[in-house]
């Protein structure tokens, strides 16, 4: 299964893109994990927010592959513990399909980008930058393989 994580904006300060880099080489064994970065739409005075967020929109599903199992990240979604993270990781490698991660942009995703999805995950009540998010979603990948595999990295 190869995962690819789909998100809204661009240019992760170094220390976002550094931790990262480290949990997708942790990963790149067990849980390959490509990173796929969408162009934020155009905001700010004078422009309509709603015709941002259908072009962001319309860029993230052009981006998911037909048959990939699609999992959106929204403060509405259900919260999954580490170990319920993992559990979800096992039955997503039991679909043989890959799997898309979606993070939206400053203003959430398109309608039609949670249509899409199989499935919507909440990180929590927090507010988090998006950039942000990218390095706790893959570190919880990687805690989640570890839980998988019966590695001591998850000490619960």
């Amino acid at each position: 299964m190869k995962t690819r994580l789909i998100s809204v904006g661009e240019r992760m300060p170094a220390w976002v893109a550094d931790g990262f880099a480290e949990y997708r080489k942790r990963l790149s064994r067990d849980l390959p994990l490509d990173l796929v970065e969408i162009e934020l739409g155009n905001r700010g005075k004078g422009r309509d927010a709603q015709r941002a967020i259908a072009d962001e929109g319309a860029a993230v599903l052009a981006a998911l592959s037909k048959d990939a199992h699609v999992v959106a990240l929204d403060g509405r979604g259900k919260p999954w513990s580490s170990e319920q993270l993992a559990e979800q990781l096992g039955a997503w490698r039991m679909q043989g399909r890959d799997l898309a991660i979606l993070i939206g942009g400053p203003d959430g995703h398109a309608t039609d980008v949670l249509a899409r999805a199989n499935q919507s995950w909440s990180l929590g009540p927090l507010t988090l930058p998006h950039m942000l998010v990218r390095l706790v979603v893959a570190e919880q990948l990687y805690r989640a393989v570890s839980i998988n595999a019966g590695h001591p990295y998850h000490r619960a």
